[in-house]
């Protein structure tokens, strides 16, 4: 059962030179932006979304009365994710939306801060088939990364990653192959991330599905499901509720191709790591 939100979890002091009563309604009372992570990362570690959707919007609330634009941004797009993973669409398409919106109000064009909140915006609408929206803020958002030099590799890697599950779900397969080679060859420079290297994986392994069929493209694919299955089971990766959601998701990949002992194996994991969450 989860356990219900308490004062504690989410109440911060305000600060009275803030307060409207003292005449400064306008002044920005900052949210506690790590702390409001940390919080949400417990609860995902133990798949309590309901107290982790309370957890964002009760601090959206606190972000708006505060008049914290930063704040808002950061909130929105964890909101965007968070109802992407749940499969709600309205939801997800109203806060990016609004992260986009703050993203001017804030001139973060040609930024990280910009490219990632549009990728975040692009993910959500590539997730609920609107990939043409999708490819469009995209390609907005590879030339923020590439405009501010301190772009890191990971985040240019998800972007090919996403960007190339557009392309496949339009057609583009060529671009989409192309795409995700791009997201390897970039996260193989990234320490940790073999899970995100699995998923690429086993989207080309849907992409080559896709365009060939699963019995002319059996050998691609399989080859494909083994190297991402190697790469799930490098002890590099920490058995963290990041990995176990990684396991969790690849896991009816797997089973889709007829790996069940796989994917029995892999939401093993999962359901292991979430249960000493």
């Amino acid at each position: 059962m989860a356990n219900p939100l308490t004062p504690e979890d989410y109440a911060e002091p305000r600060c009275l030179l803030g307060d409207e009563r003292f005449g400064s309604a306008s002044a920005v009372i900052p949210v506690p932006q790590g702390r409001i992570i940390e919080k949400l990362d417990e609860y995902l570690s133990r798949r309590d979304y309901e107290s982790a959707e309370k957890h964002l919007l009760y601090w959206l609330e606190e972000a708006e009365q505060g008049h914290d634009a930063r704040g808002k941004l950061l909130i929105c797009n964890e909101l965007v994710g968070h109802y992407r993973k749940n499969g709600k669409r309205e939801e997800a398409f109203r806060y990016a939306e609004a992260a986009l919106d703050l993203v001017r109000e804030l001139d973060y064009e040609g930024s990280v801060t910009g490219g990632t909140t549009r990728v975040n915006a692009a993910t959500a609408y590539s997730a609920f088939g609107e990939s043409e929206k999708a490819l469009a803020l995209f390609e907005k958002a590879r030339e923020d990364y590439t405009a501010d030099p301190r772009t890191d590799p990971e985040l240019l890697g998800g972007l090919c990653n996403n960007m190339a599950l557009a392309c496949k779900d339009l057609g583009r397969f060529e671009e989409a192959f192309k795409l995700y080679e791009q997201a390897m060859e970039t996260m193989s420079r990234v320490p940790g991330s073999k899970p995100e290297q699995a998923i690429t994986c086993l989207n080309m392994a849907d992409a080559v599905a896709q365009q060939e069929g699963t019995e002319a493209g059996a050998a691609r694919i399989r080859a494909l499901l083994d190297r991402a299955l190697e790469l799930l089971r490098d002890e590099e990766a920490p058995r963290d509720g990041y990995y176990a959601f990684v396991c969790e998701k690849c896991a009816p990949g797997f089973a889709d191709y007829g790996m069940t002992a796989e994917s029995a194996e892999l939401q093993r994991i999962a359901e292991e790591i979430y249960g000493r969450a």
